[in-house]
């Protein structure tokens, strides 16, 4: 079976049962430091506490991806939520597909994400590794703990190519 994913324009409707997106368009704030800086709240469900796990904050160091690049394995965090904030000005892709026992290659979907904006996965959401298209760092916030948190499946039959 040969697959090709072509990526979508992310929006907050077609990408609710993956997470959220994380930026501050069309977002209440506060101001705070004396009027020097607004301050944006809640702008993802970080969901890190199950088994006990805890908060921890990291930075990827991720290399550009070449496309059409092959996709031979997702991984899904069933006991965290998983986010990812480029530390520069760019775009990147995410690969994701629902919770489930492995990925249901009928509901893979992808997203371009826009400059300016960092994405929350859910907690057992299954997603290909950071898809950057840059060399560049992402600051990411996720969980650290005891417990099985990181599930990989691989595709041993099926050949999957996700292009720009």
């Amino acid at each position: 079976m040969i697959v090709k994913i072509k990526p979508k324009n992310v929006n907050k409707t077609n990408f609710k049962n993956f997470g959220q997106i994380i930026d501050t368009s069309k977002k209440k704030y506060f101001k705070i430091n004396n009027g020097f800086a607004k301050r944006y709240d809640n702008l993802g469900k970080i969901d890190t506490s199950s088994k006990n796990g805890k908060t921890i904050v990291s930075i990827f160091s991720a290399k550009k991806r070449r496309f059409p690049m092959k996709i031979d394995m997702m991984e899904k965090h069933p006991l965290g939520s998983q986010a990812f904030i480029p530390m520069k000005e760019t775009s990147f892709l995410v690969f994701v597909a629902p919770k489930g026992n492995k990925p249901n290659l009928k509901k893979i979907e992808s997203f371009r994400i826009p400059k300016q904006t960092g994405i929350n996965l859910n907690p057992g959401i299954w997603h290909f590794p950071l898809i950057s298209k840059k060399d560049m760092n992402f600051l990411v916030i996720d969980r650290k703990g005891k417990g099985k948190n990181l599930i990989i499946h691989y595709f041993k039959k099926e050949k999957i190519y996700l292009s720009k």
